[in-house]
């Protein structure tokens, strides 16, 4: 089974990705802060994360830097969950690298579809 680590302070956006992702049989962790989301990524090194960008304490951009710094991290594929949709943001959140971009609210065929390749792509 999966773990997937969903970092979003948002409680509704946070069930939702919850109740979606173990409805379809993955495990799931969970932080609101990206402090927390970096402790976690390093700790229980997930297979998939899930990253909102405007997040209390460090913003997503930062958290996703620090869990690629981590050598044991670098591998594990990180979306970019998030409503920042303009074309800058999307601009600036493909330059950082991240693996894939869901913009919320939620296309729950593309969110699931996401989540599916980049697991796959990583040998999950």
């Amino acid at each position: 089974m999966s773990t997937i680590l969903i970092v979003e302070d948002n409680e509704k956006n946070m069930k939702l990705a919850r109740d979606i992702l173990q409805a379809r049989g993955y495990a799931t962790l969970e932080a609101v802060t990206g402090e927390e989301g970096v402790r976690l990524a390093i700790d229980k090194r997930p297979d998939l994360i899930l990253m909102d960008i405007q997040l209390p304490g460090i913003n997503g951009m930062e958290a996703f830097r620090q869990v690629r710094a981590n050598p044991g991290c670098a591998k594990i594929p990180v979306i970019a969950f998030t409503a920042s949709v303009t074309p800058t943001d999307r601009s600036q959140i493909s330059a950082a690298g991240f693996d894939a971009f869901i913009s919320k609210p939620i296309n729950l065929k593309e969110f699931l579809e996401t989540v599916k390749r980049l697991l796959e792509g990583a040998g999950a």
